[in-house]
């Protein structure tokens, strides 16, 4: 992503350096960036290329970063010139994998095959895809970037990378910011929809994947520099199920001035207490009916009821978040009900809402069943909330890429959401036009018998009780380390929360989303991952990335090469603080607090 996944860091551990420095090694890294910034400025820099945007299955990007985009372009002059009569040939640029613990190049280009193949026959005068590879080296212009190239196999074209080019580019990180490097989006308004836990019932290790993968989802847009992003937390707030809370909550407290967080205490229990009574009282569950009624027809009482049920779970909810790290904007179904009349209006003027026993409903492409806007009894269900959320989303709030992050089981749901929005003209036939809406699903999140993580009780986990485990368990870890002794408890305290609970994101962070992953506090706490825990929206493909820059640096770079009092110190500190930028950026998009000692 940033670009230095490929480099040997040890190919750039003999720069030249200045043959004096200051006595004191305590500040020779800001020293050495300070002479470093000095030097640049004295010469003359060459241009930042500018890239062109290529087009992917997901977005269009500019990312001035990217590496193979810029051979990319390179190559494809080359290419126009080996087969011109081959139009709109796309040059195929991958970055090198190591083989046997050896790495011949940086980069690879793998045109060769693919056209020789479509050449075969055409009396071009190639005779194997090699030639075609040779050619493809012969035709390339004089690039900076570019060392060496060479033919390996049937027309591999193996590229090496310029370590003066890799420099300079390295200057320009520390000169400029890593923020330059970020992907630049085609759009202004970015939505990202992610954790919306229900009123009333406490977060749950369920609310974990969505909380996790959207935040670093949305830290990602924001490196992006999108102009607003809008972190949207949309709360189940809004139903029937409010009708028998309130009621209990009358019977409970008949003087509202003692309603508070305190009193109430255990608001999950408070409403396992009222589904009790409404599943077995006929006279309560007639009065909850009833209080639905009043609560939705705005009568004062029972709208401050009403609020006063969701301040204290929001309360609670802002608790986890913080613990997180997460930011999030809350704004609930209940905000939409009163636009769900006029966009169903909307719907039915366009033809796009029927009958069908008793029911109104709208039917998709390619889908058996229809969306029911309008229940049999005239009632709305969650399709009704999210048709007219999603039609404020695009007319006032202008959010040009709406992405819900919810697990895969609601793929139907929204990919059904998204075919009425096209039907009606509300989002363009082409999915990768914009506006667009993105479901981003993601698996479960299983015990060790393969089934939905569960307490020892068969209840759900509370994610309080997963985060207060994970610090416990980190806390205990590092008590047993003598490096400790001399800590402050406040400092044992801070490590215990930010390596426990980055252990918990990145043990979910680094699975594919898309699979399921085995919750399990022992391999996610052990030695190698207790360590480990300090584009195309997956986030495991920057976990990845952190943790490859992470052993290239320790076992190539930092095992292998004296750093301070070295003839090269000042290019290898430099190199040190490189590392650090872009690793440190790195645990930012993925939510993960860094440690710095342990």
């Amino acid at each position: 992503m940033l670009g230095l996944g490929c480099l040997n860091l040890s190919r750039f551990s003999h720069f030249p350096s200045p043959p004096s420095l200051p006595p004191s090694s305590s500040d020779l890294l800001k020293v050495a960036s300070r002479r470093f910034a000095l030097s640049v400025t004295k010469t003359q820099q060459s241009p930042v290329t500018k890239t062109q945007s290529s087009s992917t299955a997901i977005i269009e990007l500019d990312c001035p970063a990217s590496v193979k985009k810029q051979l990319a372009k390179v190559f494809e002059v080359s290419l126009r010139k080996t087969v011109p009569d081959e139009p709109d040939v796309v040059p195929l640029i991958d970055a090198c994998a190591a083989k046997s613990g050896v790495k011949f190049a940086d980069y690879q280009c793998n045109n060769a095959m693919g056209l020789f193949a479509k050449i075969k026959g055409k009396q071009t005068g190639f005779r194997g895809p090699q030639a075609v590879g040779q050619a493809i080296v012969n035709n390339l212009q004089p690039s900076e970037m570019i060392e060496s190239c060479s033919v390996a196999g049937p027309g591999f074209v193996n590229i090496v990378l310029s370590k003066k080019w890799i420099a300079q580019r390295l200057e320009r990180l520390l000169i400029n910011g890593i923020d330059k490097w970020a992907p630049r989006l085609p759009v202004k308004v970015v939505m990202v929809d992610f954790s919306s836990p229900n009123i009333a019932k406490e977060m749950h290790v369920g609310h974990l994947r969505s909380t996790i993968i959207g935040d670093a989802i949305a830290r990602m847009f924001e490196f992006s520099c999108v102009e607003t992003l809008i972190r949207r937390n949309h709360l189940g707030d809004w139903g029937t199920q409010f009708g028998m809370l309130i009621a209990h909550l009358f019977d409970t407290y008949p003087n509202p001035e003692d309603v508070n967080d305190t009193a109430i205490g255990d608001l999950q229990a408070f409403y396992r207490a009222s589904k009790v009574r409404f599943d077995n009282e006929p006279e309560f569950k007639l009065r909850a009916q009833q209080s639905v009624v009043r609560l939705q027809s705005g009568e004062e009482k029972y709208r401050k009821a009403w609020q006063q049920i969701c301040d204290i779970s929001k309360a609670e909810f802002e608790k986890v978040y913080q613990r997180l790290g997460v930011r999030l904007e809350a704004m609930g179904e209940s905000f939409f009900n009163d636009l769900i009349p006029p966009t169903l209006e909307k719907l039915d003027k366009l033809g796009l809402i029927e009958e069908s026993e008793g029911a109104r409903v709208i039917f998709v492409e390619g889908v058996n069943i229809p969306i029911i806007a309008v229940k049999r009894d005239g009632g709305y269900n969650y399709f009704s909330s999210d048709l007219a959320s999603l039609w404020y989303r695009l007319n006032v709030e202008k959010v040009e890429w709406n992405i819900y992050v919810t697990d895969v089981g609601q793929w139907q749901h929204f990919d059904m959401l998204f075919k009425a929005f096209r039907r009606a003209g509300w989002l363009p036939k082409d999915e990768n036009e914009f506006p667009k809406c993105t479901h981003i699903g993601f698996g479960l999140v299983l015990g060790e018998d393969g089934k939905r993580f569960r307490s020892r009780s068969g209840e759900t986990v509370r994610l309080v009780d997963l985060l207060d485990e994970a610090k416990r368990r980190c806390k205990a870890a590092l008590l047993e380390r003598d490096a400790v002794k001399d800590w402050t408890e406040e400092e044992i305290e801070k490590t215990s929360e930010a390596v426990g609970y980055g252990a918990v994101k990145y043990a979910d962070l680094k699975i594919n989303r898309l699979t399921n992953y085995t919750f399990d506090f022992d391999q996610m706490l052990n030695d190698k991952v207790f360590e480990e825990s300090l584009a195309n929206l997956l986030p495991n493909v920057l976990c990845e990335y952190l943790y490859s820059l992470t052993e290239i640096f320790t076992k190539k770079f930092y095992s292998n090469c004296q750093v301070v009092g070295s003839p090269e110190e000042t290019s290898r500190l430099l190199l040190c603080e490189t590392t650090l930028v872009v690793m440190r950026q790195c645990f930012y998009l993925l939510g993960i607090e860094p440690v710095y000692r342990l």
